[in-house]
C-alpha cells in the first residue's frame, strides 16, 4: 500500500477510559467548550488530532463523536491534565452533551488520527470556516513557542507570526475569538452577513494576506468542503504549502468501518480511497479529490 501521509497513527496507540468533566461553557451562539480531565490523553495528543466522545450507559446515540483537539491544559505543575474540545449543537449527541454537567463522566478514546505535521513555517496562514477554528488554536500556539505537544514532546520550529482567517455566518457564531488573540495570533475575520469583519468569504482574506507577509507561508485549513477546495486551489495557485483537515463524518473513529474515506492521490498522479480517521484527517492538499473535481488519473483499484 502507498503511504500517503507518512506513518498512520493507529487506534492500538490510543488511550480509552473515562474523563471528568471539569467544564462545560457556552462560548458562542449554539456553540460550547467542554474540559475533559484526561492526564493520559492530554500528554499524548498533539494539534490536528482528535478523540472520540460518548455518553455513557447511553445506547441513544449508540455511536461515539469525533472531536478536534482545541487546547490542552496544564495542572498547578504545568503538566499535561486536561484537554479543551469545542463543538456545535447540530444533532442529538451534541444537544445532550450541553446539558452534561461539571462533575459528571464521559466515555472518551484517543488521540486519534494524524495531526498537523510539525514542518517549518514562517508564517502560518490558518484558515477555518464554521467550527473549523478548533484545531488551530493548539496549532498556532505550538508554532509561536508557547506550548508543546505530545510524548515525547515533539520539537517544531518556531515561526515568526501566526494568522488566523476565521469565517461564520455571522458574529454571533464566530467562538474563541479572544482565546486565539490572547496567545498572540493575529485575527482576521469574515462573515456572510458582514456583521463582522469583511463582508464575504474567508477565502477572500487569504491572497491579500500572503501578498502582504514579509515570510514565507504556510496555509493549513479547515471547514466546510467547499471552501477547504477553495483554499487549495488558492494555495495552488499561489505556490505555498498547504495541508487541509477534513471534517469527513466518521462512525468508529478507528478505522473499522470504512465510513470516512476519502479520495487521496499519491505521488504518481493515482488516487486511492483512505480513512480520514486514521490516514488522515489532516492530507497535503494537492493529493486531496474533492467532490465535482476531475479525478484524472484512475485509482489503483482500477487500474487492476
Amino acid at each position: 500500500m502507498t503511504s500517503f501521509q507518512g506513518t498512520p497513527t493507529y487506534p492500538d496507540h490510543a488511550w480509552h477510559g473515562n474523563a471528568t468533566v471539569l467544564e462545560n461553557v457556552q462560548i458562542a451562539r449554539a456553540t460550547f467548550r467542554i474540559r475533559l480531565a484526561s492526564p493520559p490523553l492530554a500528554e499524548r495528543i498533539v494539534p490536528g488530532q482528535f478523540l472520540m466522545l460518548r455518553l455513557p450507559r447511553r445506547d441513544d446515540p449508540l455511536l461515539g463523536r469525533p472531536l478536534a483537539l482545541y487546547a490542552v491544559v496544564p495542572d498547578a505543575s504545568g503538566r499535561p491534565h486536561a484537554v479543551d474540545v469545542v463543538y456545535l449543537i447540530i444533532g442529538r449527541m451534541t444537544s445532550r452533551l450541553r446539558e452534561v454537567p461539571a462533575g459528571a463522566k464521559l466515555d472518551v478514546w484517543g488521540p486519534l488520527g494524524n495531526g498537523f505535521p510539525p514542518d517549518e513555517a514562517e508564517h502560518l496562514v490558518m484558515v477555518a470556516g464554521g467550527i473549523g477554528q478548533t484545531p488551530f488554536l493548539s496549532l498556532g500556539r505550538e508554532f509561536l513557542g508557547m506550548q508543546r505537544y505530545g510524548k515525547p514532546p515533539r520539537a517544531v520550529p518556531v515561526a515568526k507570526k501566526a494568522t488566523l482567517c476565521y469565517g461564520a455566518r455571522s458574529a454571533e457564531f464566530l467562538a474563541g475569538v479572544s482565546d486565539f488573540e490572547a496567545a498572540g495570533i493575529e485575527v482576521h475575520l469574515a462573515t456572510d452577513d458582514g456583521s463582522r469583519g469583511h463582508r464575504g468569504l474567508v477565502t477572500d482574506l487569504i491572497a491579500p494576506l500572503v501578498a502582504k507577509s514579509p515570510w514565507p507561508c504556510r496555509i493549513v485549513c479547515c471547514g466546510p468542503e467547499p471552501m477547504i477546495a477553495a483554499t487549495a486551489r488558492i494555495a495552488q495557485r499561489l505556490a505555498i504549502p498547504c495541508q487541509v483537515s477534513l471534517e469527513t463524518p466518521m462512525a468508529c473513529g478507528i478505522g473499522a468501518c470504512f465510513s470516512c474515506v476519502a479520495r487521496i492521490r499519491d505521488e504518481s498522479g493515482n488516487w486511492d480511497y483512505r480513512r480520514t480517521c486514521v490516514e488522515g484527517p489532516v492530507f497535503d492538499a494537492q493529493h486531496v479529490v474533492f467532490d465535482n473535481e476531475e479525478l484524472g488519473a484512475p485509482s489503483a483499484r482500477e487500474a487492476e
